[in-house]
């Protein structure tokens, strides 16, 4: 097998790129905004640089911190059953888990439907100040670690499921009705659906390797 040796500046200079499907190595190369990386022998989009990222990916993660309150704490379904109502809320829904003795599942549901999607973005929302005032270079990429590792912990939308099969199962049985809680729940799973996209990680990072630069 034929080796050949890559030039001294190639790592130095961060321009190697690994493909996560195929594992190919690259050369990355000036990418213009708007513009994304392809890899060549998979197709899969290496990279996508977008145009004022920072700035929308800030105002999304201030829209879904806005949204975390009513959709945890409002009704989301409204249930009457012989003439008694009850407003069944996120918040609730844990309360009566713990209160029915189910404390190890009312903790995973806590902790994956409330305590981690705020931490995720309140870590976002550091890193991206972070950035935008070019100060604590150190603890941004700290938070963007922790953000990183809280990504497969944070199900909303598995909660969701799980609310739409209860209104199907409970509607023959009750009287149901929608709180605006469930749509201030959907808003806010929506809402960071569209910033996992529009936060480009590559651009995060880059912009957070530039402040330790200037510094130099």
């Amino acid at each position: 097998m034929k080796l050949t040796q890559l030039p001294s500046d190639a790592f130095e200079s961060g321009n190697l790129i690994a493909c996560p499907e195929c594992d190919l190595i690259m050369r990355k190369g000036a990418i213009a905004e708007g513009v994304a990386l392809e890899c060549p022998r998979c197709h899969y989009e290496l990279l996508s640089y977008r145009p004022n990222v920072i700035g929308q990916s800030l105002a999304l993660v201030l829209t879904a911190l806005l949204l975390y309150i009513p959709a945890n704490f409002l009704p989301i379904v409204n249930l009457s059953l012989l003439g008694r109502t009850t407003y069944d809320t996120v918040w609730t829904g844990v309360l009566g888990l713990y209160q029915s003795g189910m404390r190890s599942i009312a903790l995973v549901v806590f902790l994956c439907s409330m305590v981690v999607p705020l931490l995720k973005l309140l870590c976002q929302l550091f890193v991206l100040l972070t950035v935008i005032s070019d100060k604590g270079r150190r603890a941004g990429v700290f938070a963007y670690r922790v953000y990183h590792h809280m990504r497969d912990w944070g199900m909303l939308e598995v909660y969701l499921l799980g609310i739409l099969v209860s209104i199907i199962k409970l509607n023959d049985m009750a009287q149901l009705s929608v709180g605006a809680g469930l749509a201030c729940f959907v808003a806010l799973l929506l809402v960071q659906v569209w910033l996992e996209i529009k936060m480009s990680p590559q651009q995060v990072w880059e912009a957070l390797a530039e402040q330790d630069r200037a510094r130099d």
